[in-house]
């Protein structure tokens, strides 16, 4: 399995950042806070599909201490130079549904200061490949009712959406054929255009299953 416990890759993006992307951790904790800490209010209103101000210490167990299998996290992190602290930059994750193992609902952030250079993308190829070799074959996800162009982009690739409150829908995408556990030049396709909207002006737009109730 490419993305087991043990996965790491680093990238380096056009500015020359080093960008690793692993599991996430329980010692993350901290990181995860400020992370959010230093979301704008925009980029928490289209995370969340509201207004969420602080993650409670419930919450940060809930996204920290994953299983790997029915529930992934995958974050990316840089390093300041002759130092061995991280920096959180995003994180990608997704949720098995209970009632289909193929499908896990997914939720992709980037914190403001670091979107519009690819972090999103890789978090959303390497979590499409973690979620294929683990058996899921469609990523579920809910935007705003009224975020067009997010709507217009999914209508264009094939998206199955439908309306789940008044002002909320919820779409399907598949990933790949079940019979390879490469990302799939569908799911190629898919990441590179859904995901470089993601990780530019909308951030946020997949959401996944919550954690328990944020303040």
């Amino acid at each position: 399995m490419q993305t087991g416990p043990d996965f790491r890759e680093d990238h380096t993006l056009d500015d020359g950042t080093v960008v690793t992307l692993r599991h996430i951790r329980p010692e993350d904790a901290a990181e995860l806070k400020r992370g959010f800490d230093k979301l704008s209010p925009a980029s928490r209103y289209r995370r969340f599909l509201g207004g969420v101000r602080s993650l409670s210490d419930e919450n940060i167990r809930y996204l920290t201490q994953v299983d790997g299998q029915d529930h992934v996290a995958i974050v990316a992190v840089t390093r300041a130079p002759g130092t061995d602290a991280e920096t959180g930059l995003g994180i990608g994750r997704f949720i098995r549904t209970a009632d289909d193992p193929t499908v896990a609902e997914a939720a992709l952030t980037v914190i403001d200061d670091a979107q519009g250079r690819g972090i999103g993308h890789l978090l959303g190829l390497a979590l499409g490949r973690a979620a294929l070799e683990r058996g899921v074959r469609r990523f579920r996800g809910e935007i705003l009712a009224n975020n067009e162009p997010v709507r217009e982009l999914l209508e264009e690739l094939g998206a199955a959406v439908h309306r789940a409150t008044d002002r909320s829908l919820v779409f399907d995408v598949e990933l790949g054929p079940a019979e390879s556990l490469e990302v799939s030049d569908r799911f190629e396709s898919v990441g590179r255009r859904l995901l470089r909207a993601a990780s530019s002006h909308l951030v946020g737009l997949i959401r996944g299953l919550g954690p328990p109730p944020v303040h």
